[in-house]
C-alpha cells in the first residue's frame, strides 16, 4: 500500500461513527493536519471531522505510530470532551513562551462590551492554567501510557475552553470572554482580520493544500497586536525551513463582518 492508502485505512478503521467512515479527501486533509503537528509547524490540531471520541482518536493515532507514519511524540488529548492531537514537545515549548514571553495577546469580547478590548486582567488566571496543563502533560508523559487518551476533564470545567484551545493551537491572539456571566461575544458586525497559512502537503501529491492556521484579529485591535502577529508568522517561517514534509508556505488575510460570531 502507498503511504496515501495508509492514512487513509487508518482513519477509516478508527474514526468510523455509526456506519459512516470518513471520505477520501477527508483522511487525507487530516493525515496532513497530523502531519504538520508532528513536524511542530503547529503545536496541536482540534479533531473536528466527525463525531468520533478521544478513544477513537488515539486509536488512529497509535495506528500511524506502529507504521512509522508519525512519530511517538504526538499524543491525544481529551479536553472536556473535545479531542486534540498534540505534539507534546512543541505544545511545551509554546506555553512555556507564553508565559515567559507574554507572546500571546488576549483580547476581551465580553457581550457586555462595545467593542473588543485587549486585556491583560487574565494573564494570572491563564498561567495557572498553563501550569496545570503542563503539569498533567508531563505526569502523562512519565506513566507512559501513550496508548491512551490524556483526559483533562473535572480540571477544565472552570476554563474558558476558547482561551486555551487559542494557546493550545499555537495562535498569537486568542478571545476570552466571561462565560459565567454569558456566552455571547460582541463581535457581531466587528470588522476582523483573518489571517489564513498554508501550505502544500508533498504526500498527497502535487497540488494538494493544507490550512495550517486560520484565526482572526479585530481589525481595530491589529495595530496593537501587530508585533505578536509578526513574531507569529517569523516563527512559522523558521519552523516551516526546518521540514521537508510541507511545502510552499502560503500566509495571507482577509477581511470579514459576519452578523454573528461563533466562538
Amino acid at each position: 500500500m502507498s503511504t496515501q492508502e495508509l492514512f487513509v485505512a487508518a482513519a477509516c478503521k478508527s474514526l468510523r461513527t455509526g456506519r459512516k467512515s470518513l471520505s477520501a479527501s477527508q483522511c487525507l486533509e487530516l493525515a496532513a493536519q497530523v502531519s504538520a503537528v508532528d513536524v511542530g509547524l503547529k503545536p496541536a490540531l482540534l479533531y473536528d471531522s466527525n463525531g468520533a471520541c478521544a478513544t477513537q482518536v488515539q486509536r488512529y493515532l497509535s495506528s500511524l505510530q506502529s507504521l512509522q507514519l508519525v512519530s511517538k511524540s504526538l499524543v491525544t488529548l481529551d479536553l472536556s470532551g473535545n479531542s486534540l492531537i498534540i505534539n507534546a514537545t512543541a505544545v511545551k515549548s509554546n506555553l512555556k513562551q507564553v508565559v515567559d514571553d507574554d507572546s500571546v495577546a488576549v483580547i476581551n469580547v465580553c457581550h457586555l462590551l462595545e467593542k473588543p478590548i485587549i486585556t491583560d486582567s487574565q494573564r494570572g488566571k491563564l498561567k495557572s492554567i498553563i501550569q496545570e496543563l503542563m503539569l498533567h502533560l508531563e505526569g502523562f508523559l512519565q506513566l507512559g501510557e501513550a496508548d491512551e487518551p490524556l483526559c483533562v476533564w473535572e480540571q477544565s470545567e472552570d476554563w474558558n475552553l476558547c482561551t486555551v484551545f487559542g494557546l493550545l493551537l499555537g495562535y498569537p491572539v486568542t478571545y476570552w470572554f466571561d462565560q459565567v456571566k454569558s456566552f455571547e461575544n460582541c463581535l457581531s458586525m466587528t470588522p476582523l482580520t483573518v489571517f489564513m497559512a498554508s501550505a502544500e502537503w508533498q504526500v498527497a501529491g502535487k497540488g494538494h493544500r493544507c490550512c495550517l492556521y486560520s484565526f482572526s484579529v479585530p481589525a481595530a485591535l491589529q495595530q496593537e497586536t501587530q508585533s505578536k502577529l509578526e513574531n507569529w508568522q517569523l516563527c512559522l517561517q523558521e519552523r516551516f525551513e526546518q521540514q521537508e514534509f510541507l511545502k510552499d508556505l502560503s500566509i495571507s488575510q482577509s477581511s470579514v463582518t459576519l452578523p454573528s460570531v461563533c466562538l
